[in-house]
């Protein structure tokens, strides 16, 4: 995986101007901020609106890591009947959830035929541009 770094100060305040550019440090590596296990990790691309309310939308990348072990409300990426769906997994009783009530929550098969959790979505890249950094 490429080292990927940017020029930019840790901190930058929401509300008022912020005195973190004080305490500037260099560059950041996204790789090493962002990706715990960079053998486990892959970026994947968002397609649909189930997750929205978490907010997950179209077009945004997720950061999934297969190494970690998936617990109840873990948003994952799951594969069902061979199709790939990103949802929240709960596990009493075992089902994926999606984050908008327009979707329907998907029950996982009673002896798991079928079913299984590919990774654990650990960060989310939302854009706030349509079509995100390339659509600039």
């Amino acid at each position: 995986m490429d080292v990927i770094e940017v020029e930019w100060p840790p901190m930058v305040a929401a509300g008022f101007p912020s005195p973190a550019e004080d305490y500037y440090t260099g560059p950041v590596s996204l790789d090493r901020n962002l990706i715990r296990n960079p053998a486990s990790t892959f970026v994947l691309r968002v397609s649909g609106d189930s997750m929205i309310e978490a907010g997950i939308s179209d077009g945004d990348e997720v950061l999934v890591d297969r190494s970690l072990t998936p617990g109840d409300g873990d948003v994952v990426v799951a594969v069902l009947h061979d199709e790939f769906t990103l949802k929240r997994l709960r596990l009493r009783p075992p089902r994926l959830e999606p984050a908008n009530p327009e979707f329907p929550v998907i029950p996982v098969p009673r002896d798991g035929e079928g079913f299984d959790v590919w990774g654990v979505v650990t960060t989310v890249i939302h854009h706030l541009k349509p079509g995100g950094a390339r659509g600039r």
